[in-house]
């Protein structure tokens, strides 16, 4: 059976071999085929400061919409997967990267261990998610607390800075 999804795709760096963020995102998005993510859509992308506030570049961020017969945790590893080859390096956290994908909602399934934590931990508070997530599925409900994401975007912190990207 097939599960619904949704990606977190981010960079403020570009990966080697690739002239930007945003095309490293890219062919990330495209490498979750070979993974047996399909991709279904994805978000307009957001240019957003770093949260918290540094020093570092701007992010580049996007959602996408997918489908997948793997499991939320098989899902997740396929994600660190893709990082990796992109050059990614875990460290410290909030870190400037040339890649990020989140694992932010897996057909709304509620869990919470040491490697997976559904829906993504953070998602409520981040523009970077909520903004691009709401084009994707504008009914979208948080699947423990029951908030719209309508609600959620009206209570995102006004010191996140946020546009449109080019």
């Amino acid at each position: 059976m097939s599960s619904r999804l949704f990606i977190g795709l981010g960079a403020n760096l570009a990966p080697k071999g690739y002239e930007s963020p945003r095309a490293g995102c890219i062919a990330a998005a495209a490498a979750l085929a070979n993974e047996g993510v399909r991709l279904a859509a994805i978000s307009n992308w957001y240019e957003s400061a770093p949260v918290p506030l540094t020093d570092q570049p701007w992010y580049l961020n996007a959602v996408a919409a997918a489908e997948t017969e793997l499991d939320a945790a098989n899902t997740l590893a396929a994600l660190h997967r893709i990082e990796r080859r992109f050059g990614r390096v875990r460290g410290v956290r909030n870190a400037a990267r040339v890649l990020d994908l989140d694992l932010l909602d897996f057909a709304g399934l509620v869990h919470e261990s040491d490697v997976l934590s559904l829906p993504h931990p953070r998602l409520h508070e981040r523009a970077f998610v909520l903004l691009p997530l709401s084009e994707l599925c504008p009914d979208w409900v948080h699947p423990v607390t029951g908030t719209s994401i309508a609600a959620l975007i009206k209570d995102i912190p006004a010191e996140q800075q946020i546009r449109l990207a080019d």
